[in-house]
């Protein structure tokens, strides 16, 4: 009797686990995860950011150290991450289980993503709020109107200096250019005064959509109409994820795709404009220089192109590769999704410049003149370049609905991450409550994103970008590997996934072997402590941060990735041991309920002669039995 209690028991705690997997669910198809993961990795970094580097570091001769970037340190963790999620079936911080001590990791990750899930959803309320403003023709930002409030400093056109000349009689005169030269006389050097000026673009940018402070120390009033963008960002997000992966799945059928259709039409209105040619070869044309690829400085723009559009080490890879069959073949997936992420960076550039070339044409300027990234391309110079174009209110909705589009992708994602995170951790109060729970963390993140879109908004933004996204990431990164490779085993690894894809030869797993080994940690490691050593206070234009400023920034970063230390403590204490090196050991073994999440697929855990033998009073150890009953 007391046996077919004690069996009873773990048969039903055996079927309560698979019924919280069922609850947790699954991608509905293979096409859902596949463009998921696309519009994770593709976001706003491929259109603003890909392009302007490859124009700065050699044109077409900045393809080489991205593709050697992408197959040594993009790739090989792209291929880890998605392999170690869905393994376990468990997101970022629960996926840990395989090597407690190092859980910290995971939190570090998620910190990172949800700092920048806040301040990424303003970015694509900026793009709402231009949205909206592109229904006017002419487009508001066309010419330098006073109805939006333009000053004396706006200017379509360059406006000529003016020379402070001394007149007879011992007076002084400020004249222009016009006079000087009706007079045929030359200004003296150092009597020039420069006039200040801004675009109507630019002045529009600063003045209407962001009415931005002089510095980050005057916060000013909330940007009421920002705020009604951002809510609506976040009820699109909140909506989108209402029902996890089931929700998602479907928008982004649209939402993942729908940027292409604009970049090629934006490609083909492009290349037909006079001028566009200047532009492309400024962009991978007679600007190539192979020479650029002696400078250090080149390579390490690519590492980190390549790291961050991949968006590996943020988590999210690991959140929604938990959502897989257990027998998908993830290396597959690693090609297609790193091959079109990067393809999609080359192919945007030629739309972006290709516009910009006939700008520079129309205004008899240099490309270099007006080539910019991040939010200088996005919302003044490719914004201005778009009233240049007939009918320009439709182009103009067109690349801002992409924008929007490329955006919210990466924002399900980094938001995922986190809801992924919670359930896991609470799976029995939190998995039947989705809905309200991406309502609360919505809302949540909707009230601290209400600081960047105060009129110094736009600094907070920079503070946070240029802190939270840039090293903590790395330093998680570096662990990842270092730890599945060194500590987990890269042979244990390897068996994993052996067990999700099916045997390969010792010459396939060569060079994953190799880079997660070494080659990726040891580049991603000199790309972190060359940023250490070559750091620069962030600046806004000419705006210089103050030192609170600064030491805020520290702050943010300290807190992401202090839980990796602090947790490894936790874990050593809590360790069984006589000494505190027992501890440590103790504290690297997997758990025992640690790995694959569903019983079928434990089942074959248990051929692998390599895991210790499941305490009895587990349920995968009655796994078996169950089988042959």
């Amino acid at each position: 009797m007391e046996w077919k209690f004690r069996r009873f028991f773990r048969v039903q705690a055996v079927q309560d686990e698979t019924d919280d997997h069922v609850e947790r669910g699954y991608w509905s198809s293979k096409a859902e995860y596949l463009l998921s993961m696309i519009g994770y990795a593709v976001g706003l970094g491929n259109v603003w950011r890909f392009p302007y580097l490859a124009y700065k570091n050699g044109g077409g001769a900045f393809l080489i150290p991205y593709l050697i970037m992408l197959a040594f340190a993009g790739m090989p963790l792209f291929f880890l991450e998605c392999s170690f999620g869905q393994f376990a079936s468990l997101g970022s911080v629960d996926v840990w289980k395989a090597v407690p001590l190092f859980q910290g990791v995971g939190i570090t990750m998620v910190l990172v993503s949800s700092i920048v899930s806040i301040y990424y959803n303003v970015i694509i309320a900026y793009s709402l709020f231009y949205l909206f403003a592109s229904f006017q023709s002419p487009l508001p930002w066309a010419d330098c109107f006073s109805w939006w409030g333009a000053d004396e400093t706006c200017s379509r056109t360059p406006r000529d200096p003016l020379c402070n000349l001394s007149m007879a009689g011992g007076h002084f005169e400020v004249v222009n250019t016009t006079w000087l030269n009706a007079n045929n006389v030359t200004c003296p050097a150092g009597s020039i005064i420069s006039v200040p000026q801004q675009g109507p673009s630019e002045q529009y940018w600063d003045h209407v959509a962001l009415r931005r402070s002089s510095s980050i120390d005057e916060t000013g009033g909330i940007v009421w109409y920002l705020a009604l963008c951002l809510l609506l960002s976040w009820i699109i997000v909140g909506v989108a994820l209402a029902k996890g992966i089931k929700s998602s799945g479907k928008v982004v059928y649209f939402t993942a795709t729908f940027p292409y259709l604009v970049l090629i039409i934006l490609l083909i209105r492009g290349i037909t404009l006079e001028g566009a040619f200047k532009g492309i070869q400024y962009y991978i044309g007679n600007q190539s220089n192979i020479t650029k690829l002696g400078d250090a400085e080149v390579w390490k723009d690519a590492a980190t192109q390549i790291f961050f559009s991949l968006s590996v080490g943020w988590g999210g890879i690991a959140a929604l590769s938990s959502y897989n069959r257990f027998h998908n073949n993830c290396y597959a997936d690693t090609i297609i999704v790193c091959v079109i992420n990067c393809a999609t960076s080359v192919f945007a550039g030629f739309a972006i410049f290709s516009i910009l070339g006939h700008m520079a044409h129309v205004q008899n300027k240099l490309v270099p003149e007006i080539a910019q990234s991040g939010f200088g391309l996005a919302f003044i110079a490719y914004p201005e370049a778009l009233t240049q174009l007939p009918a320009a209110p439709f182009w103009s909705i067109l690349f801002f609905f992409m924008l929007i589009t490329l955006g919210i992708d990466s924002q399900f994602a980094l938001t995922e991450t986190a809801l992924t995170t919670l359930m896991d951790q609470f799976p029995k109060y939190l998995r039947s409550k989705r809905i309200l729970l991406t309502s609360v963390t919505c809302f949540f993140f909707f009230l601290i994103g209400l600081l960047c879109i105060t009129e110094a908004g736009i600094y907070w933004i920079n503070l946070m970008d240029h802190f939270t996204a840039g090293w903590g990431i790395l330093v998680a990164a570096v662990i990842e590997l270092i730890v599945l490779s060194w500590v987990y085993g890269v042979n244990r690894f390897i068996e994993d996934i052996e067990m999700m894809i099916g045997e390969r030869s010792w010459l396939f797993w060569l060079w994953w072997r190799g880079c997660w080994s070494f080659v990726s940690p040891v580049l991603l490691l000199a790309i972190l402590i060359w940023s250490l050593t070559t750091f620069t206070a962030p600046t806004y234009g000419p705006i210089q941060y103050p030192g609170w400023a600064i030491g805020l920034g520290w702050c943010m970063i300290i807190f992401c990735i202090m839980w990796i230390p602090v947790i490894a403590v936790m874990k050593i204490v809590q360790a069984n041991g006589s000494n505190v090196w027992q501890k440590i050991i103790a504290a690297t073994k997997s758990t025992p309920d640690w790995g694959p999440y569903l019983i079928e697929n434990r089942g074959e855990r248990y051929d692998k002669t390599r895991y210790d033998k499941p305490n009895e009073n587990t349920p995968q150890a009655d796994a078996p039995e169950m089988e042959d009953s």
